[in-house]
């Protein structure tokens, strides 16, 4: 009935077979008239109507028409027009003067179509009104693809009428026919200009910005608009200004909102869940009680105490247990699918189209081998399947990469979602959650956590697309072979468990191989802190056997890693032959009459290598869920904590600060700090707090900031607060940034609180002044510095009260004064203000308004000094317990003061102060353990010259100047080939070549194998309608088989091999890395920052070790896959040959320009990470601060221009991937498309099988292809390691340790030192630092060297031990020019003794060092310990003389580091002592023994001291003393030079220094 209603309604037939039975088949012009009218326009009309809402909803822009928008009405205006002559023919012919009542009527069609196609034209008109009024839209996909189908639709008429006019040599209906064609080439123009996007005035500057914003339908979908970012990349290394802006939706500030509102709003209905649930828990317990309530009352006292106490015990566990899931939980998921669903679904959808688009190749694939069986096949079906290859293909490339695309930016939205509100909870969090998580767990939150969240959503849909994939390709595969498929997937599942096993074993290896790294990396930063005692001593061989003994036992343990990798590739290798060879044997074998023939075989095996994909996914995806669902628990934890009251602090217009009834706890479980506490202060008093240490003062402060837990009371501050924290923070910025702290600028201002906060002499050492860059925690400002910067920020942002937490104790006692008289004080600029002020300060609590006394969290006393010290209370117990303290202290202040030139190092704060907030508590611990220790090694250091000051800074800073520098001039550009071969004569020839040969010979078998397969399947044909012999068909299954597993072997030869290569290749780079860098000058050590070489040997040698093995497997595989597959295409089909070069020439363009894009790009996203951590660690530690200045939503706003400039790097990343992957799968799809086209095009040449061989390899050329170019990136990025490597293999090195001119066993007898006009500098481009030294040294004299800082005292020791070459003169020891001998033979006969800190800080003492113990010499061990006053102390340890010693000597006092350090000098019994005693931090008891022993021990040597205490050289025979003069001029001469008393007496040089150097 249909057809037949069509029929009438064409007037001719509507559909008949015939047409297409034929060698040129052509469709019927009833189908072209109807269904191809109808497809285009139906699609029109469907997506209309959300193209209309916007046209009666928006009114139209300001801006004028662009022409582009000009052309496309006109464009329509002309569609309209012929629409109209269509049917104005129509009714000329039907109702026209010529018209002929008897002839056919016209039929309904021509009457429809022309008025179908009028509406439609003015729709169109109206879609593009609408586009144009939708905001930011540049051109509509719809209009588009409604364009390209309906020219797509046309093309048939079109070819129809063209025919028709050939074949009749005349046109029938000459005014339809030029209509037709005129409407054609308007729609083909329409179809070109929907092609290009119209940016209207407005967005002009946005898409400058970011060219996505101006990119039309047909450049999204195939990423065209990132071309520029890659052309970019490819001529120079991007940099962060290339980056692009974000659109608006990728922008942090939109992503955190629509996150938290659904956030928040989940959040709650988990807290009225878990509210509901406690609710009941409680309730069932008062049920469950009452009976155990009437307790038995004759138990025994004790019993009962004993009952309560395990009870109790018991109880708290219980309640950790239950506060641990004491939190809302499983609201983060939901919120994040509730937030980001649209994206989701949409994801979704193209995930399921690609996948069905999948499976319609294996069905191409069939029909295409039965159209090269089946010769009576027309060939137009065989172009027709090709091109269907072609178009499946790129429909499947378009829709999968638009899933990628949607996914990765979905998982960057969700990490910068959850990354947002993790910094914004941390702004509000309550101090019972901080106390949860140290700063560090908080900082992995953003780091880890929400990384892992970022990984598991870019493949969160495999979770229903893999099951999808491995139900379909079963369902096809039973449609094959029947129940024979169950035996490759017996298989496929039985793989899965030995993998299992092998992760396990390899797991348990790789902990151990961690050990053993973290052990050799432990040594290797001790070599490096401690190298110039290793040099002095010459001690580089033996801690070099040392470090190769671990790192032999490490690669061992990398061996039998890659030995169980090989076992796991070997399988994975076998699976795909395994499998097919199991199905195909049952499917033979089951019955005689199942022949596999090629339509069978290679349909089935491109299905097994679909299913391939979601088996290798599920496990791995799994895993990762589980990793995520950890995280998942953290982030709801943290989340989910309380946040702090804001409300316990009122700012109404009463008193400056009152405080009534008080009492205030740090965490609700905890005891309260302050208790009852009533205080009334009024406005512009100054005021202390004082009171023992512990006793509450930083609680009070912390309390008037509402950082603390509120149980009873209220607190009223009127106006604003500025605070200044005990521990200053410091954040990283300028200083300027410091001082400011978000305020306005105001020079004058700025000007005035500088000089009031003693920062001047500061400025003028900082390399930049005001504009100087400060470090993370203020890492290149002194303790004092810092602490003026904080009391700086706090008077600039003129506030109405200000709490000072004890700013004074950081500064020496003249710094203080200063403070005090200028800023603090009655006369200071806060004079006006209202200031509370904690200190231990004495000396200014006379000049206070009021004073409170705290004790135990009490305020006991409240009044003015003098009514305070007459009541005789606690305040006056305080003052007597400071003063003596004070006094103390003041003392040994006043040695330091004449030399302090305004520059102070501070011991931190000297007293542990228990009462700061807890949420430094734990930080504030360790760095009081810290500090205490610093302080004792340093208490009589208060000294820092203005050059020493200087230098540091400036090293800071040139520091950072080398190392940014350094990497980038090694990550840039293209890696030299000569770093691959050295890379491969590391590894060995042999190895190299055997390694390929065998994967070659692998691909070989690959590809015998399914030559076999190809040849198997053509038996079908021979024994059509016989019996398959069995032995012909076990033949074939056993060939089959024996090529299968010889793959497996081969790969597992090859792995095998190539990781002996590997191991061979990681020893030798390591051992030429150590043996060189042990070999390089000091030179290089004080110029290159120690982390930079820590890195060769952590992060390059990892690299080395497993990354480049993976990789260069993979590559080599990848590319004898791509080689062998264009080789069986080759093979079948010669003429595809002529295709190769072209595609090979675009394949290596487009591979060239991803590499240099991609790899920048990643460099720039790991560069633009760091700062999101440090700003987000500095936050949590300046928490309090922030609070109390009321700066949050500053700091949040900081936060997310930080994150802002990580995604504009991780964005483009993402998109350079999908634009590489859409190009090379064009290029695969490619060559699917010609290997089926000569296919057919050579039908008659070929048999079944090549076909299917040929076609099946090439569909999954595509994805080795993508596999290639990662690959091909991924060896490039990782060689680089060998590069740096190399490049410290390459510095040179020192003199020989040993030379020919080998000095006599005995040498020095005699100790003489001759010095004959010695110059020295460090580096060829520098000034001299000793000019011209003379002099002789009699043998066993006792030499002092004494000079200011920076005079050359050091230099001179260096000299003897040629730790520096002379520049001109020479030594002579005992007559022999040091010059001529091997540097270890100087070393290891002269002898030189640090006794200060630095000579020892990372010194490894392991007793059973081999150069210093060895078993024999126990007794003289014992018997120098004695002298060393240590006999006792190694005596009482648990394993005497084995007592390992630890990093850096950290179990020893600095003490015993000095005496043991002396007890190995006393063992080496050399002729000639150095003593340098810088900053000799030891306490005068031990000083006296060590001057005691030296003086008793070494009279028969010649001993010279580097002096800095006097005292200690006062008994010496003669002194040096080399004089600096403030410009250097003169430094590194001798001044003067005789014994001691001759030098006091000509009251010279000596004489002046003296008076600062004698405590």
């Amino acid at each position: 009935k249909m057809s037949h209603a069509l029929d009438e309604y064409c007037g001719s037939t509507f559909w008949n077979a015939s047409f297409l039975d034929r060698p040129d088949p052509d469709l019927p012009v009833c189908v072209e008239r109807t269904v191809l009218v109808w497809v285009p326009l139906g699609f029109l009309w469907l997506c209309s109507p959300w193209h209309l809402t916007t046209l009666f909803r928006k009114k139209p822009p300001k801006t004028p028409f662009s022409k582009l928008y000009i052309c496309k009405q006109v464009l329509a205006g002309l569609l309209f027009l012929t629409a109209i002559a269509g049917l104005l023919f129509t009714l000329a012919e039907d109702y026209g003067p010529s018209s002929n009542s008897s002839a056919k009527k016209i039929p309904a069609v021509l009457y429809a179509n022309p008025v179908l196609f009028a509406t439609s034209w003015v729709l169109v008109l109206l879609l593009q009104e609408a586009v144009r009024r939708r905001e930011r839209a540049v051109d509509s996909g719809s209009l588009f693809l409604f364009w390209m189908l309906k020219v797509i639709c046309e093309i048939f008429p079109f070819q129809t009428m063209l025919r028709e006019a050939i074949q009749q040599e005349e046109i029938s209906d000459l005014p339809r026919f030029c209509l037709f064609y005129i409407t054609y080439g308007l729609q083909v123009v329409a179809l070109v200009l929907s092609a290009i996007a119209d940016v209207p005035l407005g967005l002009n500057k946005v898409v400058k910005k970011n060219p996505e914003a101006g990119a039309a339908y047909l450049s999204r979908i195939t990423f065209n608009w990132f071309n520029w970012m890659v052309i970019n990349g490819y001529k120079r290394p991007l940099v962060q200004e290339d980056m692009w802006e974000l659109n608006e939706k990728e922008a942090t500030s939109y992503i955190s909102q629509e996150f938290e509102k659904i956030m928040n709003h989940e959040l709650r209905k988990a807290c009225s869940r878990l509210e509901k649930q406690q609710k009941k828990k409680n309730n069932s317990r008062l049920k469950s009680d009452p009976d155990q309530n009437g307790m038995t009352k004759g138990i025994s006292q004790d019993v009962l105490v004993m009952e309560i106490g395990d009870k109790h015990k018991n109880k708290n566990k219980k309640e950790k247990k239950k506060d641990d899931s004491n939190y809302p939980k499983s609201w983060l998921v939901p919120a994040v699918i509730k937030t980001f669903k649209w994206v989701l679904i949409e994801s979704a959808v193209f995930k399921l189209i690609q996948d069905l688009l999948s499976f319609v190749n294996p069905q191409l694939l069939k029909v295409m081998i039965s159209f090269t069986q089946d010769k009576s096949i027309y060939d137009w079906q065989g172009y027709l399947y090709a091109v269907l290859l072609l178009v499946v293909a790129v429909l499947q490339s378009l829709f999968l990469q638009q899933y990628f695309q949607r996914c990765f930016v979905l998982g960057m939205k969700v990490r910068t979602g959850i990354m947002a509100a993790v910094y914004k909870k941390a702004l509000v969090v309550s101090n019972d959650a901080r106390k949860e998580s140290t700063v560090g767990e908080t900082v992995n939150l953003i780091s880890a956590d929400a990384q892992r969240f970022n990984d598991v959503t870019n493949y969160i849909h495999l979770l229903w697309s893999c099951p999808l994939q491995i139900i379909i390709s079963i369902v096809f595969l039973w449609v094959e072979l029947g129940p024979a498929v169950l035996a490759g997937l017996l298989v496929m599942i039985f793989m899965v468990p030995i993998n299992g096993l092998l992760a396990s074993k390899s797991k348990a290896l790789q902990i151990n191989h961690m050990k053993l790294k973290d052990k050799r990396m432990k040594i290797m930063t001790e070599i490096l802190n401690g190298i110039k005692i290793l040099k002095l001593y010459a001690w580089e061989s033996s801690f070099e056997a040392q470090l190769q003994g671990i790192r032999e036992k490490e690669l061992k343990v990398m061996r039998n890693l890659a030995y169980l990798s090989s076992c796991s590739t070997f399988i994975f290798a076998c699976a795909p032959a395994l499998v097919s060879l199991a199905t195909f044997a049952v499917f033979v074998s089951v019955s005689p009459d199942n022949v596999l023939d090629a339509e069978k075989a290679f349909t089935s095996i491109s299905l097994f290598n679909i299913l391939r994909f979601p088996l290798a996914m599920l496990p791995m995806l799994i895993s990762s869920l589980v990793q995520t669902v950890v995280s998942k628990k953290r982030l709801e934890k943290f989340l989910g904590g309380e946040d702090l009251d804001t409300m316990t602090v009122q700012h109404d217009d009463s008193t400056a600060v009152s405080v009534r009834n008080g009492t205030f706890t740090w965490g609700s479980d905890t005891e309260p700090a302050l208790k009852n506490v009533t205080l009334d202060i009024n406005p512009g008093h100054l005021v202390a707090v004082v009171g023992a240490v512990g006793s509450g003062k930083s609680s009070l402060i912390s309390a008037l900031l509402g950082e603390m837990h509120s149980l009873s009371g209220s607190i009223n501050v009127k106006g604003s607060v500025a605070y200044v924290p005990q521990q200053a923070w410091i954040q990283n910025a300028t200083l300027k940034d410091n001082i400011l702290f978000g305020s306005e600028l105001n020079e004058q201002k700025l000007q005035r609180v500088v000089e009031a906060c003693a920062l001047e002499p500061d400025l003028e050492l900082l390399p930049g002044g005001v504009q100087t860059e400060i470090g993370e925690k203020g890492i290149n400002l002194s303790g004092g510095q810092k602490q003026r910067v904080s009391l700086a920020r706090a008077v600039y942002s003129s506030a109405d009260v200000y709490l000072l937490d004890d700013p004074l104790s950081a500064v020496d006692s003249h710094v203080g004064k200063h403070l005090f008289e200028r800023v603090i004080g009655p006369e200071g600029l806060l004079k006006d203000k209202t200031r509370i002020l904690v200190t231990h300060g004495i000396s200014f609590l006379p000049y206070m308004d009021e004073i409170i006394v705290v004790v135990d969290g009490i305020v006991s006393e409240v009044g003015s000094y003098s009514s305070l010290r007459a009541s005789k209370g606690a305040f006056s117990e305080f003052l007597d317990m400071y003063a003596k303290e004070e006094s103390n202290r003041s003392d040994a202040q006043k040695d330091s003061a004449a030399d302090a030139e305004q520059v102070d190092v501070v011991p931190e704060s000297q007293d542990p102060q228990a009462d700061s907030p807890p949420e430094d508590m734990v930080s504030v611990t360790l760095k009081r353990e810290s500090s205490l220790r610093h302080s004792q090694r340093h208490a009589h250091i208060k000294v820092r010259t203005s050059s020493t000051a200087r230098s540091t800074i400036n090293l800071e800073e040139s520091k950072k100047g080398q190392r940014l520098i350094e990497k980038e001039a090694m990550k840039t550009g293209k890696v030299k080939f000569s770093v691959y071969l050295h890379y491969l004569r590391a590894m060995g020839w042999w190895h190299a070549s055997t390694f390929v040969m065998t994967y070659l010979l692998q691909n070989v078998a690959f590809i015998g194998q399914n030559l076999w397969l190809s040849d198997w399947t053509n038996d079908s044909e021979t024994y059509t309608n016989r019996t398959y012999p069995a032995d012909i068909r076990d033949m074939r299954i056993g060939v089959f088989g024996a090529l299968g597993v010889a793959q497996g072997f081969l790969v597992f030869l090859g792995t095998l091999i190539l990781a002996n290569g590997a191991i061979r290749a990681s020893r030798s780079l390591h051992t030429c890395l150590l043996f060189n860098i042990l070999r390089v000058p000091m030179l290089f050590f004080d110029t290159t920052p120690s982390g930079r070489v820590v890195n060769r040997f952590a992060k390059d040698i990892f690299t080395v070790d497993e990354m480049i093995p993976m990789s260069l497997r993979s590559w080599v595989l990848c590319l004898l896959g791509v080689v062998g597959t264009l080789f069986v295409i080759c093979l079948t089909t010669p003429l595809f040959t002529a295709i190769v070069v072209p595609l090979a020439v675009v394949y290596y363009f487009v591979q060239r320009f991803y590499v240099a894009t991609s790899r920048q790009l990643r460099r720039l996203d790991s560069v633009s990470r760091s700062p999101i951590y440090s700003h987000f660690g500095e936050t949590v530690l300046g928490l309090s601060v922030i609070r109390a200045y009321g700066h949050q939503e500053r700091f949040l706003e900081r936060n997310k221009i930080t994150i802002d400039d990580n995604l504009k790097s991780v964005y483009p990343w993402i998109v350079s991937n999908r634009w590489l992957a859409i190009r090379l799968e064009f290029l695969g799809n490619l060559v699917v498309f010609f290997s089926a086209l000569f296919a057919v095009l050579s039908r008659d040449t070929l048999d079944s099988g090549l076909v299917g061989l040929s076609i099946s390899y090439a569909l999954n050329v595509t994805q080795t292809l993508n596999w290639f170019v990662r690959m091909t990136s991924e060896l490039e990025t990782n060689i680089v390691a060998v590069e740096r490597v190399s490049e410290y293999t390459e510095i040179p090195n020192e003199a020989a340790w040993i030379t020919e001119k080998r000095p006599s066993a005995d040498w020095p007898s005699m100790g003489r030192v001759r010095f004959e006009d010695y110059k020295v500098r460090y580096r060829p481009e520098l000034d001299l630092v000793l000019h011209g030294i003379t002099c002789d040294i009699e043998s066993s004299e006792k030499i002092g060297i004494v000079g200011r800082t920076g005079a050359g005292k050091s230099s001179l020791t260096n000299c003897l031990f040629r730790i520096i070459e002379a520049a001109e003169g020479r030594i002579l020891i005992d007559g022999v020019d040091i010059a001529i001998l091997g540097l270890h033979d100087l070393r290891s006969k002269t002898d030189h003794h640090s006794s200060g800190d630095n000579g020892l800080k990372s010194i490894w003492f392991h007793m059973q060092d081999p150069v210093l113990f060895s078993g024999s010499l126990d007794e003289e061990i014992w018997k120098v310990l004695e002298l060393a006053h240590l006999k006792d102390y190694v005596g009482s340890l648990a394993a005497g003389l084995q007592h390992e010693v630890s990093e850096g000597g950290e179990n020893l006092s600095l003490g015993q580091r000095q005496l043991l350090c002396l007890a190995r000098a006393l063992l080496r019994k050399s002729k000639i002592l150095i003593l340098d005693e810088a900053t000799a931090a030891v306490d005068l008891e031990t000083d006296g023994l060590i001057q005691g022993t030296i003086r008793r021990e070494f009279a028969h040597c010649t001993v010279l001291t580097i002096a800095h205490r006097l005292h200690t050289i006062l008994d010496s025979s003669r002194h040096f003393h080399f004089y600096a003069q403030g410009d250097g001029i003169d430094a590194g001469k001798i001044v003067e030079f005789d014994s001691p008393s001759i030098l006091f007496e000509k009251r010279g040089h000596f004489y002046s220094l003296a008076g600062i150097l004698i405590p």
